[in-house]
């Protein structure tokens, strides 16, 4: 095992001061995916991991150990999927080697076709069309109850303005963020709202933590009064509820309820999806609408469609749902339109399709930081046509 060790840490070192041979590369996938157990697998990573660090770290240890368990942090019933052909490889062992490109910065991976393809910086980006599109960023317009607007992204730092005795401030990292003063004055409605092209987080009068997603809107109250706390969006959201057993908090989008205590869950309701789609991670939720209730658990999905049928999916992968407020596209199984509605309001772009749209399924996650162009040329690894042109891109034969 020393051995192993031994040039399993050399390879990684090799590979992230960008000097392995295309041998070495395919040696430390092949050592990956060869390793006999999951424990031993980990110990390899571990143990490399650490010298890699005590060479000289990527990123301060708090983090690398942070990264490093949320690549190794698996439930087997959940994360591995069918063996790739010919190679026997699962999904978890797949996603190890991936991510490690990623956390050493070398680019993104894609699984198309029951083929592995892991591609690198310079490859993703060698090709450069002369129109692109810039990823989103931090850009959102407040609105107050009386209809002024304040565009948050330009907006200074400190009070922005004062509705009552609420306060509603922008923090030095661009939150917004709500501070109540006394209960003697009525709450009134604001919104928030990310364009195309953006997304945003703000802490609201509870203490409750959204992060929204591009083309998504939130309103609530300068102040929750009353037994419950009540806020609509549409769009996509992530949030952190504060707790409060008195006062249980519910999430409204079109006629659907999300009703919960205190808990971290994402909310997806686009109105140009076919399905909303509710991820618990932490606590429990109720979802209901005019004819079904379900109750959620950890790692579960509530899926409801547009004729109002909800089903509850087992052993989500919850890191896919919520990879969106990390900065990670992360798509399992999912078909280019699905991939490319994502990329059509995160990079705002409208997007066509010469002839029929391809039936084909992808699995893989690349940065929300790139160029519309660089999530393109990976895709196009795995045989996907496309031209972009006028914020235009179009999907070819």
């Amino acid at each position: 095992m020393s051995e192993l060790y031994a040039r399993l840490d050399y390879l990684f070192h090799t590979y992230y001061n960008g000097t392995a041979t295309p041998a070495e590369r395919d040696e430390l996938f092949e050592i990956i995916n060869s390793s006999a157990t999951d424990a031993e697998l980990a110990s390899l990573i571990h143990h490399a991991w650490d010298k890699l660090d005590d060479h000289g770290p990527l990123f301060d240890r708090s983090k690398s150990e942070d990264m490093l368990m949320q690549i190794l942090r698996t439930n087997p019933e959940q994360s591995v999927a069918a063996p790739v052909k010919n190679n026997n490889l699962p999904w978890r062992r797949l996603g190890v080697a991936a991510s490690l490109l990623l956390l050493v910065g070398f680019g993104a991976y894609i699984y198309s076709n029951q083929k592995k393809l892991v591609i690198e910086k310079k490859d993703i980006a060698k090709i450069h069309p002369k129109n692109d599109a810039l990823p989103g960023g931090n850009k959102a317009i407040l609105t107050l109850a009386n209809g002024k607007t304040i565009t948050l992204d330009s907006a200074q730092n400190g009070l922005l303005a004062q509705q009552g005795t609420t306060r509603i401030n922008k923090t030095r990292n661009g939150q917004l963020v709500y501070e109540t003063g006394t209960n003697v004055d009525a709450p009134v409605i604001n919104t928030v709202s990310t364009p195309r092209g953006g997304q945003y987080q703000l802490v609201l009068p509870d203490g409750s933590k959204v992060c929204l997603n591009s083309a998504s809107s939130l309103s609530f109250p300068t102040r929750f009064t009353g037994k419950t706390r009540e806020v609509t969006i549409t769009g996509e959201a992530y949030f952190e509820v504060a707790k409060n057993p008195q006062m249980p908090f519910r999430v409204k989008s079109d006629n659907t309820t999300v009703e919960v205590l205190g808990t971290h869950f994402n909310i997806m309701a686009y109105n140009d999806e076919a399905e909303m789609k509710t991820t618990l991670l932490e606590g429990s939720v109720k979802i209901s609408n005019s004819t079904a209730i379900g109750i959620l658990k950890p790692g579960q999905q509530a899926v409801l469609n547009k004729a109002g049928r909800l089903k509850v999916l087992n052993d989500v992968d919850v890191d896919d749902e919520i990879a969106w407020k990390d900065g990670i596209f992360q798509f399992r199984d999912a078909g280019i339109d699905a991939i490319m509605r994502q990329a059509a309001r995160w990079y705002d772009v409208e997007v066509a399709y010469e002839g029929k749209i391809p039936q084909r399924e992808f699995t893989g996650r690349i940065s929300r930081n790139v160029k519309a162009s660089q999530l393109m040329n990976m895709l196009g690894y795995a045989g996907v046509k496309f031209k972009i042109e006028d914020k235009r891109i179009t999907i070819q034969q």
